[in-house]
């Protein structure tokens, strides 16, 4: 029988050498062409470019590295699905392998069709990659950027990570020169569903060197009625005094409130700007230059941002079990971050197969618990919904769901009180529970309580706490009510 098997492998191999040389051969190219283009997006993003048309070459560059990056390792998780279908050890090293049969073997069961999506792949990363040389040379010309040694991942933790371009062009319009004798000072309008990063981006805004070097005063205005006003940064500049006001709204602006505030803002310096955020399509009417608009990501985009976070400067294909189980749950959130930072602080504190296998079964039994949330052919914002969201519990028998029915923000840090919510301003406290204890039997409370769902571990350092309530199955329940 083994040697039956190894003959019918053999054919099996000698059938498709032919086919799969050239599909391997697109696959070492794309590499290459990756590499290139992540060493090209890493230059030029460290250095203070202000051409709106490098900008959007930089833009293009980096969504065909996104993509590319997606394409390749969608190949090598079907290397490893296949390879562990057909009961070979992939091991610790998993590159696309020229000496691996079953590696080589499995690719192509993609079908002709993945074949001319890593065709289109190249083409587009070639294409974008034509003008380069050119790119090169005007983006060293611009001067570097001064970043604190924790940029990086501060970018990575707030959801700054794509957001490049948006973040250059909203700094250059603070620095558009305004007429001295002009007492309208400039308005930009940010629009965008919740939780898609609108104060993420105005808040890296506010924090950065350069802004603060040019603004004398930086504060924030919450709430449809502007009551929320803090002040964040003040320099004591006394000559400049130029202000930067950014106004938060959850919904429409109150017509009347607006002009009064527009009125008031006449005796604020020549130069100073105002950032106006929200969801209403209605604030565009009150800008004075087109609206920015911020989307969720793509699935390349949001796969890249998921497997870096993950796997930090790993390779993702030396842990071929892991980036298998991790391209899956990718997809299950659909770009969501509001999972997503759930899901992150689960899975990085337990860098196991098995369980991130665990924690994935139920990620996808809370989509079927709640499918309103993370449905891109129908977003909705879960919160302003008259239901709760259920989260599944590992040990169902005995605590059925996590029940949520809100969520806020706290924070210890004071410079940072206008991020939080109402709900959240008189309570700072961190919760000794965590919604991982709960989903996985560690922790069993009775009644409602709150719960930690994730931490940021760097400034503002804030808490996302979520309101809950435990349900027990129906079965449990009328078994307690007999009893």
């Amino acid at each position: 029988m083994a040697e039956l098997a190894n003959r019918s492998i053999s054919f099996l191999i000698n059938k498709w050498s032919k086919q799969m040389k050239p599909t391997n051969e697109m696959l070492d190219s794309l590499q290459q062409l990756l590499r290139r283009a992540g060493a090209i997006v890493e230059e030029a993003e460290g250095r203070y470019i202000t051409n709106q048309a490098m900008l959007q070459q930089l833009s293009i560059l980096r969504k065909e590295l996104y993509k590319g990056y997606y394409t390749l390792d969608t190949f090598r998780c079907r290397v490893h699905a296949g390879s562990m279908a057909q009961g070979y050890d992939v091991g610790h090293s998993f590159a696309i392998s020229r000496f691996n049969p079953a590696k080589r073997l499995y690719i192509s069961s993609g079908g002709r069709e993945s074949v001319k999506d890593l065709t289109r792949i190249l083409k587009s990363l070639e294409s974008a990659l034509q003008y380069a040389a050119e790119f090169i040379i005007l983006s060293g010309r611009y001067p570097r950027l001064a970043r604190q040694p924790y940029s990086i991942h501060l970018l990575l933790d707030n959801c700054m990570f794509g957001r490049q371009m948006e973040m250059e062009l909203v700094i250059n319009f603070l620095f558009q020169a305004q007429d001295p004798d002009d007492k309208n000072h400039g308005i930009l309008p940010i629009i965008g569903p919740r939780k898609v990063g609108k104060s993420t981006l105005v808040e890296h805004v506010s924090i950065d060197e350069r802004v603060r070097s040019y603004f004398s005063q930086i504060m924030f205005l919450s709430g449809d009625d502007f009551k929320g006003e803090h002040i964040v940064y003040d320099n004591g500049d006394l000559i400049r005094r130029r202000v930067l006001a950014i106004v938060e709204l959850d919904g429409d602006i109150n017509e009347d409130l607006w002009k009064r505030f527009l009125s008031a803002s006449r005796s604020l310096p020549p130069g100073s700007k105002f950032i106006v955020t929200s969801r209403s399509e209605n604030i565009i009417n009150y800008g004075t230059t087109p609206p920015l608009r911020l989307e969720f990501f793509t699935p390349e985009v949001f796969w890249y941002f998921f497997k870096v976070r993950m796997f930090g400067s790993m390779d993702v294909m030396e842990h071929p079990k892991l980036s298998l189980l991790a391209m899956d749950m990718a997809k299950e959130l659909n770009a969501c971050f509001m999972c997503f930072n759930v899901m992150n602080e689960i899975l990085k504190s337990n860098v196991d197969a098995h369980f991130w296998s665990l924690t994935l079964a139920i990620c996808r039994h809370f989509k079927q618990k709640n499918p309103f949330v993370c449905d891109p052919t129908n977003p909705v914002d879960a919160w302003e919904l008259n239901r709760p969201i259920l989260i599944p519990t590992k040990d169902r028998t005995s605590l059925g769901y996590i029940s949520i029915t809100d969520m806020y923000q706290t924070s210890s840090n004071q410079c940072v009180e206008h991020w939080l919510e109402a709900s959240a301003r008189s309570d700072t406290t961190t919760p000794k529970i965590t919604l991982k204890d709960l989903m996985f039997g560690r922790a069993k409370p009775k009644g409602k309580f709150i719960a930690l769902a994730w931490k940021s571990h760097i400034p503002p350092q804030y808490n996302c706490v979520f309101k809950c309530e435990l349900r027990m199955p129906q079965k449990a329940a009328s078994r307690k009510k007999r009893n």
